[in-house]
């Protein structure tokens, strides 16, 4: 596996690649479904505000990337069948499916275990755990279909390290990672299906702002300067990797 921090790939190198990015409205997931447009993909975006998406529509036709396609629908709110309504219209429209970026995050307050309410853990797993597998499962007939086909789950370092009162956020965080691995173990008969974890790290993002709101934003790095993991597993030169949990940033 190559150095994913400082991998390069050759323009237009996912051209003609269909790529759903959730989450594609702001922090992470904007900047991904924008350098997946630059980089030749058809960019399906997720998000709850419609006005947020039709920015980085905007913008991805500004430059003259393909055209992408605004998916508005609250992971919250969606259901077994919606995420079949999904497919279809993915199916209809576009024929294909080559990718996955699961960006989307819910972060509560943080606060002790104590304090968090059984509707809050049920909001908390449905939108970070839950919606993930559904959209994916959904998804498998068109991934399957594919030559070369990705998903990614963004996750989150206190997932992986759990901490103090990151509560329900780590706890679904840290399924997300026990998911890929048992999800690639099963997709080993697959040989075009590969599905990975990223851990962005530090970042300045609107996550970053609520859980740190003191914290100084120009000491942070920009979400840019990670895109080279997501380009990488996104694209043809991480196949045969999967079940991997990877980091963006170096971490102790």
């Amino acid at each position: 596996m190559c150095d994913i921090t400082n991998y390069r790939p050759d323009k237009n190198f996912l051209k003609d690649r269909v790529i759903l990015v959730t989450g594609a409205g702001q922090g992470i997931g904007r900047v991904a479904a924008l350098e997946y447009a630059a980089y030749g993909a058809t960019v399906i975006l997720h998000g709850r505000k419609i006005d947020k998406l039709e920015s980085v529509y905007d913008e991805i036709e500004s430059k003259g990337g393909a055209k992408a396609v605004i998916f508005p629908f609250d992971l919250e709110k969606v259901n077994g069948k919606d995420f079949e309504v999904i497919v279809q219209a993915i199916r209809s429209q576009l024929g294909r499916l080559d990718g996955i970026l699961h960006n989307a995050a819910f972060i509560p307050n943080l606060t002790p275990l104590e304090n968090q309410t059984f509707e809050q853990w049920l909001t908390i797993l449905r939108i970070n755990l839950v919606a993930p597998i559904s959209l994916t499962r959904a998804c498998l007939p068109l991934l399957k279909a594919s030559p070369d086909a990705c998903v990614i789950m963004t996750s989150d370092i206190h997932g992986h390290f759990p901490t103090a009162y990151w509560g329900g956020f780590a706890v679904a965080k840290a399924g997300i990672e026990a998911l890929v691995k048992i999800q690639a173990q099963e997709w080993e008969i697959y040989k075009n299906l590969r599905i990975n974890v990223l851990i962005p790290g530090t970042a300045h993002t609107p996550q970053r702002t609520k859980t740190h709101p003191g914290e100084i934003k120009k000491n942070l790095i920009h979400p840019k300067e990670l895109m080279s993991a997501y380009l990488y597993l996104m694209g043809p030169a991480s196949k045969g990797v999967t079940g991997k949990i990877l980091f963006c940033q170096e971490h102790e």
